[in-house]
């Protein structure tokens, strides 16, 4: 459809500029960003998307903190869900390696293992404990009072990363870290259209309730789908939370009650590989329902090469280099953004088979 080739093409056209904005600063072990469409399979590292004029700073007199050496530093990273999630894995790995790289020798990890009152005792234990900088990835985006109260009392300068704390940036925490979810909804609703030929009945598998990714993601695909593809109907939704397990029930009871679906939007990849299985199942051939999904996982692209699924929107977690790179501009006095918003790429049909090395 011509609104996906030319969103398409601005995102290449943002992600050229921006690879030669930062590939010299995030370039480490990893080789340089890429993005959808542009030929040979990109590398790892993320490439933040240029700030809107006037957008809102934090700097290090502005939050009321201490320079601090990173590399001597305490610091500490908090995991939301248990690492079985090809993305969790990622990123967990991406800010260990990162820190390794940079030479800092004390860094604490914890996983909540989707326990979001673990995730709170956890982070308020390393504050307790003298960390002088989190990184965070919430669970949850409320709920956070107790631990901005333990941090504040500190200045302990917070990150989030990958989804969004709903609080005051530069006051509560310091920057978050991630990719625009709802424009994530509205890239996955124009592959779904082009898909279906604009027509045909969707099915939504939602992400976990109680977060920013899960309503902008819904919310982003809804608003696009009814702007370019109104005779396609949402007429299914309900929660997978990022679960592949929950992902393949959940369509198992769609396919029950609509055996006839033509399409499903799986809020991440996990879920729409469960779908997958469930289709294989219900003795459905690759291709009869149309799925897209987000991350950009291996297991997804594969799918897409296989012809299972139609299209992925990457959702980048190696937030490692740019999370200790905001960090180091911080802590040397430099402004760093409120919101720092990565440009993430595509797969599909024309890029699946080449690019697989570049999934996660």
């Amino acid at each position: 459809m011509n609104v996906r080739s030319n969103r398409s093409r601005a995102v290449v056209l943002l992600g050229t500029v921006l690879f030669a904005a930062t590939a010299g600063a995030c370039a480490k072990s990893e080789e340089p960003a890429s993005t959808a469409g542009a030929g040979s399979a990109p590398a790892a590292t993320q490439a933040v998307q240029s700030a809107a004029p006037g957008a809102a700073t934090c700097t290090l007199d502005q939050f009321g903190g201490t320079k601090i050496d990173l590399k001597t530093a305490k610091v500490g990273f908090s995991q939301s869900e248990k690492e079985a999630n090809p993305f969790r894995i990622a990123e967990t790995e991406s800010i260990r390696a990162e820190a390794a790289e940079l030479g800092i020798t004390n860094l604490t990890t914890t996983n909540a293992n989707s326990q979001f009152n673990k995730q709170i005792s956890d982070v308020e234990q390393m504050i307790d404990s003298g960390v002088q900088l989190l990184v965070i990835a919430p669970l949850n985006s409320d709920g956070w009072g107790s631990v901005f109260a333990k941090a504040s009392a500190k200045k302990v300068p917070i990150i989030t990363i990958d989804r969004k704390i709903n609080a005051t940036a530069c006051k509560d925490y310091l920057t978050f870290i991630g990719s625009d979810f709802a424009e994530q909804g509205k890239r996955a609703a124009d592959e779904m259209a082009e898909a279906l030929g604009g027509k045909g009945e969707v099915a939504i598998l939602l992400g976990s309730p109680g977060n920013n990714v899960t309503t902008l993601r819904t919310s982003g695909f809804k608003e696009q789908i009814a702007k370019v593809a109104p005779d396609i109907k949402v007429t299914f939704e309900q929660t997978g939370n990022f679960s592949r397990e929950e992902g393949q029930k959940v369509t198992e009871q769609l396919l029950q009650s609509n055996p006839n679906i033509n399409g499903i939007y799986g809020e991440n990849d996990e879920m729409a590989l469960g779908a997958v299985t469930a289709l294989k199942g219900a003795g459905k051939k690759a291709g009869d329902v149309k799925i897209v999904s987000i991350d950009g996982t291996k297991g997804a692209v594969q799918g897409i090469v296989d012809g299972w699924i139609h299209a992925v929107i990457e959702s980048n977690p190696r937030f490692g280099p740019l999370a200790f790179e905001t960090a180091t501009k911080f802590f040397a006095g430099e402004p760093v953004g409120q919101d720092i918003i990565i440009s993430d790429r595509a797969y599909d049909t024309g890029n699946a088979k080449t690019d697989l090395s570049s999934a996660y």
